[in-house]
């Protein structure tokens, strides 16, 4: 018996181990799988959310007055829930993970989806938890709100961080990156990683431009500078290749999200609106194909679109309207978080407003139309940018080249989060048309209510972020807005 215990327990611990299964989770093992998930969370945001409220789709049928489409915002509107409960854990253990392992890369990527994540939700809501979120792990259940002004303050310096810490000539040591593929080493230099330094830089650049009207309680203008004038220690995105797009493989498990929505679901329950495609039609834009559906009306293929704000008893027939085209359900190139033409298009009202960006407003304004259509796969005619709608105008007011501009960027925040809207906040533009059917307490919205339970698991602090804002409804405005 002795004999047979000895050898049942010698080498048990070694003979047990299974030597396929990792000891220790790394950090490439998180990345990836939080790169798919948390941005199918932003562009179904972007779909379900921005889309109709920023006129760029409506349900075919809304009785009763309600809908986004009508500024009514539905209680738990925004991506709290997944955002707070799911990914940025995910982020904040890349972060633990590589500072454990002292790989500057990785901490440098989280370091830059922490500021992306977080800027859109106090862009969403205003205060939010930032310090103290995430931390359940070291018994913080009810974290406090910071203000958005000091949130904005920390996320500029992450990027900072992140831009100075990471090393491009060095691979990911643990792989997992899906967006640049900074994964490996080719003639001395880590392209993605180059690419991650643009995005860093870029997004810094967004953000500063977002705070634009608080110049002064944040050195805004002074960073933009920095940023325009060393472009050598502070590069930003420069063509359609550094673009921070999750190329969806469709094949498992990385899959478009709408690769299996059923037609009911995904397009014949809503339409493109005639503020919209009409835009597109008089251009004969050539993302008007990838992005929609042609109806045929008397033989001819047409693409129609219905009316915004429309009244409570109007009705849209099925199949009667422009709606999404089936090739976006496959379409690999769907997950994006930020894009070249989006700065082009930053660079453009600088320029404007007169930064030194190196270019003119029209240059500037040219580059990200271009870019925009060729991110979507399109070829762009070779008149395009003289076309009446298009063509830049040089001898406008500074009014008329500012909404231009900003319509175009209108179009290339196509499936982009809550850009467009967060733009409308911040600018204006573009001139929505307010339909009959919007009634007339129905104001078009500046934030998101916060979520009702947290009215259960975070009152104290819940209430502190109230009354400081002023209130918790969507008129109420957040810092940079006011």
């Amino acid at each position: 018996m002795s004999l047979f215990v000895a050898g049942c327990t010698k080498n048990f611990e070694e003979i047990n181990t299974d030597p396929n299964r990792p000891v220790s989770i790394t950090p490439g093992v998180v990345l990836g799988q939080m790169q798919y998930r948390i941005v199918n969370a932003t562009i179904t945001a972007s779909k379900n959310f921005t889309n109709p409220l920023m006129q760029v789709d409506a349900p075919r049928s809304s009785p009763g007055g309600a809908g986004i489409h009508r500024y009514v915002i539905p209680v738990n509107a925004g991506i709290w829930s997944s955002l707070y409960g799911n990914y940025l854990t995910d982020i904040e253990d890349i972060m633990r993970i590589s500072e454990s392992l002292g790989d500057n890369n990785y901490k440098a990527i989280a370091l830059i989806y922490k500021s992306w994540a977080y800027s859109i939700l106090t862009d969403l809501y205003g205060d939010i938890p930032y310090t103290e979120a995430s931390k359940a792990t070291e018994g913080i259940l009810q974290p406090k709100f910071d203000n958005q002004k000091f949130i904005y303050e920390q996320l500029l310096k992450n990027l900072d961080e992140a831009a100075s810490i990471m090393k491009t000539n060095e691979a990911l040591t643990y792989g997992g990156d899906l967006v640049y593929n900074a994964n490996s080493v080719s003639g001395g230099v880590n392209q993605g990683m180059v690419k991650w330094k643009k995005f860093a830089n870029s997004l810094k650049l967004r953000l500063l431009l977002r705070i634009s009207k608080r110049d002064g309680e944040i050195n805004v203008n002074e960073q933009i500078n920095a940023i325009l004038s060393d472009p050598a220690q502070h590069p930003v995105f420069s063509s359609n290749a550094d673009d921070a797009i999750f190329k969806y493989t469709n094949s498992y498990p990385y899959f478009n999200p709408y690769f299996t929505a059923r037609q009911l679901d995904y397009r014949d329950g809503d339409y493109y609106t005639k503020f919209f495609i009409d835009k597109l039609n008089a251009d004969e834009d050539p993302r008007r194909a990838v992005w929609a559906i042609p109806i045929t009306v008397n033989g001819q293929p047409q693409y129609i679109g219905i009316e915004s704000g429309y009244p409570v008893n109007v009705e849209y027939q099925v199949g009667k309207n422009s709606s999404y085209s089936d090739g976006l359900k496959s379409f690999a190139a769907l997950g994006i978080m930020m894009t070249y033409a989006e700065v082009e298009f930053i660079k453009a009202e600088l320029a404007l407003k007169g930064f030194n960006t190196g270019k003119t407003p029209r240059e500037h304004y040219e580059n990200g139309v271009k870019a925009s259509i060729t991110q979507w796969g399109a070829t762009m005619p070779a008149d395009f940018l003289t076309r009446p709608g298009v063509v830049y105008k040089e001898a406008g007011s500074f009014d008329e080249q500012f909404e231009q501009i900003m319509l175009q960027k209108y179009y290339a925040y196509f499936f982009v989060d809550y850009q467009s809207w967060f733009e409308k906040r911040r600018t204006g533009y573009p001139d929505l048309p307010r339909g009959a059917g919007i009634q007339p307490e129905n104001q078009f919205p500046n934030r998101i209510p916060y979520p009702t339970y947290l009215q259960s698991l975070n009152a104290t602090n819940l209430a502190d972020a109230v009354a400081r804002m002023g209130g918790d409804n969507s008129d109420i405005k957040v810092w940079w807005a006011k």
